[in-house]
């Protein structure tokens, strides 16, 4: 009978054991499936997002069904500067539209834009590398728009098939709706890059 006893007795001690290792590991993976939702809420929230081009409003500079990386740290040290291409919400939509602009005019400038499609900064042209194509429409930009100081004078580089700044339902952006700016295009696999946003010209600042 004691050696019976014995038996049960050593045999106790070992599935108790299993018990809490099984716990502990249903509490190490959980914790691990918490901590992945965090950092990855934290990197869509406050970091970077994916995001696609729809249209071509940025030909040449993006393409219609380009993945971006969208940062969103930048913007939390430093304002948007001029030509920096930036994500905002569309305000009409009646569903979660985001637009991709370039920065062309800063706040408090003033923007004007001729009939010949020059584009004037505070009355002086703006020397600049993108959206090369001559402007057929300059919308309410035919006459001087003078920039809050917290709004943002944008245009598309596709300067005749963009809907933008020169258009009411567009209008200048505020600063608090920027998203964040275009960062990195990571699709097609042909034509990764990091996005050139270099600006040169009197007014680049």
């Amino acid at each position: 009978m004691d050696k019976e006893m014995n038996t049960k007795e050593a045999i106790m001690p070992e599935d108790q054991e299993q018990k809490p290792s099984l716990i502990n590991e249903i509490i190490q993976l959980v914790t691990y499936i918490l901590v992945i939702f965090v950092i990855t809420f934290v990197i869509l929230h406050f970091v970077g997002q994916r995001t696609m081009v729809s249209g071509s409003s940025m030909e040449d500079t993006l393409s219609d069904g380009d993945n971006l990386i969208v940062e969103k740290i930048s913007y939390r040290f430093n304002d948007p500067e001029r030509f920096d291409i930036i994500i905002f919400p569309y305000k009409y939509a009646t569903k979660p539209t985001y637009y991709i602009k370039r920065v062309i005019g800063l706040p408090g400038e003033t923007v004007y834009i001729d009939a010949d499609g020059n584009i004037f900064i505070n009355g002086e042209l703006l020397e600049e590398k993108y959206g090369l194509a001559t402007i057929m429409n300059p919308g309410r930009a035919a006459e001087p728009i003078t920039l809050g100081e917290d709004e943002f004078f944008v245009m598309g580089d596709n300067r005749n098939g963009s809907e933008d700044s020169r258009f009411n339902d567009v209008g200048n952006i505020k600063r608090d709706d920027i998203v964040g700016r275009a960062w990195v295009r990571i699709f097609p696999f042909n034509e990764i890059c990091v996005l050139d946003h270099d600006y040169y010209g009197e007014h680049a600042r």
